[in-house]
């Protein structure tokens, strides 16, 4: 097998056409080969690969929200991924029954949409009423209400000064927002509690 030589200059490769042009600067095949295996032997290019896959964050396999302590938890099995401190609607202690109310709902739910148009940055998607909620509402004869979401900090500056500020949505910063929400698939199941 005869190995071919290749002349580099000017921003061009192409095949040497004469010993003088190939005595200028050449390169062959198998040098070229022994420079990217010496390279990727080194340990440079799987370093930084590594440093890279580190970065990346499991996603959550589910929420759990204390209304109680303030607190969102994103959680892979039983790891907890991250912890966010919250803010509820305007009328926060107890399960939400009624459109309006101004509670959070309590219970067990998913993430069923997503809203990257959001009047509060970004939005995830509760899927309040569930079944029970629904029951519950026709016995009492009343609108459960409905669009509970997870999103993004408050516009109006009045309510950055309020604890609890939302019409019964779990607020937090626009960037935990953008953290939650490339951390949690919709379909994630999230537990909220009293």
């Amino acid at each position: 097998m005869t190995e071919r030589t290749w002349l580099i200059e000017d921003g061009a490769d192409h095949p040497a056409t004469d010993d003088t042009a190939a005595a200028k600067a050449l390169w062959t095949r198998r040098s070229a080969l022994a420079l990217t295996a010496g390279f990727f032997a080194s340990g440079a290019a799987p370093a930084r690969a590594a440093g890279f896959v580190q970065r990346l964050q499991p996603r959550a396999t589910h929420i759990v929200v204390s209304k109680k302590n303030r607190v969102l938890e994103l959680k892979s099995g039983q790891e907890i991924l991250r912890r966010y401190a919250i803010h509820l609607g305007f009328a926060p202690d107890g399960h939400k029954t009624t459109a309006g109310d101004g509670r959070t709902p309590e219970g067990q739910y998913w993430i069923d949409r997503r809203n990257p148009r959001s009047d509060f940055y970004l939005s995830l998607g509760i899927s309040y009423p569930n079944a029970t909620d629904l029951a519950r509402a026709r016995a009492m004869g009343v609108n459960p209400g409905g669009d509970i979401f997870i999103h993004g900090g408050p516009r109006r500056s009045a309510d950055r000064r309020k604890k609890d500020w939302t019409a019964g949505c779990i607020a937090v910063s626009d960037a935990e927002i953008e953290e939650i929400w490339t951390l949690v698939p919709t379909g994630t199941p999230i537990t909220i509690l009293g």
